[in-house]
């Protein structure tokens, strides 16, 4: 009816529904990264009714918003500052000699690379301060960008795309099977450490050693979609008497359970009013100018005036 973030929020449809299962807000923080994938987490705590004036004058934000519900631990609209927000949380709480202290940051593959959350991450891992980091990798970075040759028309998800095909790749699987079998004809004990070295290194693929060099406990991947998995690991984390700060990496598909999103080439990132059975977006040409030309006008006429 309004328009907004769709796939993205289609996405973690089931993350979101575990999160708050196995979680107690207010009392415990979940933050999303950007929030633009928040519309489940709206639903959920007391807003489903208001979701028709969603972005629209007197509505409801398209993002999380603290002064809108107690339930929105961190407001943004930006990426990669998810992580920060949740230490910060734990910090605070560990001062407060609070009894429980669960912050969680759930952040995006393309969010992730932003440097402000590997600076957290390194901060956390330090000062080892009590979180949980859910990775939501979905192998997309928002909407395609740049030209046709460099990812105009396909979303950009280098990292991802690259780390899961590398290990299902020929060339990967074949030299493992090599290494296999040249590993049966040393004795047993060199055997167990070539086997480790094996998992080091699809560790070092998949990134859960990069992370663990960060001082996180790694688990994953773990498909984001399966409730009957997802919830008991979450419990597992949240009954945790470790203060180690721990990612979980999960696999999810953008625009998920909705065909005309998962098929689309921006997965329906951020979609106009549209027909639901089809997925055709209704977009009416406006008559007000953007923001954009605003500004971009406004700069033209001072520039017009100092030369300088």
């Amino acid at each position: 009816k309004t328009g907004g973030h769709l796939s993205s929020s289609l996405g973690v449809i089931e993350l979101t529904v575990a999160l708050h299962y196995v979680f107690d807000m207010p009392e415990d923080d979940i933050i999303w990264d950007v929030s633009h994938q928040c519309y489940p987490h709206k639903i959920l705590t007391g807003r489903r009714d208001k979701m028709s004036g969603l972005r629209q004058l007197g509505g409801i934000s398209g993002f999380c918003k603290r002064k809108e519900s107690e339930y929105d631990s961190f407001g943004a609209g930006h990426s990669s500052t998810s992580i920060s927000a949740a230490q910060g949380m734990s910090v605070a709480k560990s001062l407060l000699n609070k009894r429980k202290n669960n912050c969680i940051a759930v952040i995006g593959d393309g969010a992730i690379t932003g440097g402000m959350a590997y600076e957290a991450m390194n901060n956390a891992g330090y000062l080892r301060s009590r979180m949980i980091v859910v990775l939501n990798d979905n192998g997309q970075v928002s909407l395609p960008t740049g030209t046709q040759t460099a990812g105009g028309v396909v979303p950009a998800s280098q990292l991802s795309a690259y780390t899961s095909n590398l290990l299902v790749s020929k060339p990967f699987q074949d030299f493992r099977d090599f290494a296999k079998n040249v590993n049966r004809l040393f004795p047993e004990n060199v055997q167990d450490i070539n086997k480790r070295l094996d998992e080091y290194a699809r560790g070092m693929v998949s990134g859960g050693t990069l992370f663990e060099e960060l001082g996180f406990y790694y688990v994953g991947p773990v498909d984001g979609h399966d409730l009957e998995n997802l919830v008991p690991i979450l419990e597992k984390l949240r009954d945790s008497d470790s203060t180690k700060p721990v990612l979980l990496h999960l696999k999810t598909t953008k625009g998920y359970g909705y065909p005309p999103a998962e098929q689309a080439s921006d997965k329906m990132h951020g979609v106009a009013k549209f027909d639901l059975a089809t997925g055709v977006q209704v977009k009416g040409k406006s008559i007000a100018p953007s923001l954009t030309s605003i500004f971009a006008n406004s700069l033209i006429d001072a520039a017009t005036e100092d030369r300088s």
